[in-house]
């Protein structure tokens, strides 16, 4: 089942910081059942937003510096974000590092924090995060079919 309109507003509100409508279309995500676009659709967001900040050639310092950050920012009693399990899930888009010793909530709840720290990051306007989105849900897809 390809991703649906629906998945792709609720991560555009979640990226935007309009939580209030994207609780609301998470909730409807939540009963549907099929909830694996939704699933590719943050796991593909996630891997284009690792490509556009980071590169195989990147020192390692820079994914740790850039992890400390996003948990001095959004994790400040450290709950939510393993920072080995974090600076692993960004070097394995780019690397052949498996992280599949990663339970799915440690997975699922690390991307979408890095995720919304990374678009945080650049300052996307309105044509940039559709732009983003659309590039994420057409990787999505590719990797549903």
């Amino acid at each position: 089942m390809p991703v649906t309109s629906d998945q792709v507003a609720a991560l555009r509100s979640y990226l935007s910081g309009d939580f209030s409508d994207y609780e609301q279309h998470r909730s409807q995500i939540d009963q549907s059942p099929d909830r694996t676009g939704y699933m590719a659709l943050v796991s593909a967001a996630f891997c284009e937003a690792v490509e556009r900040r980071f590169t195989r050639q990147d020192p390692p310092d820079r994914v740790i510096e850039f992890v400390a950050d996003v948990r001095a920012q959004f994790d400040r009693d450290g709950s939510q974000i393993d920072p080995r399990a974090a600076e692993r899930m960004i070097r394995a888009v780019y690397s052949d590092e498996p992280v599949d010793d990663l339970d799915s909530a440690t997975k699922g709840r690390t991307q979408i924090i890095l995720l919304a720290a990374l678009i945080n990051s650049e300052r996307l306007d309105e044509a940039g995060l559709d732009a983003f989105l659309a590039a994420a849900s057409k990787l999505a897809n590719q990797w549903l079919a």
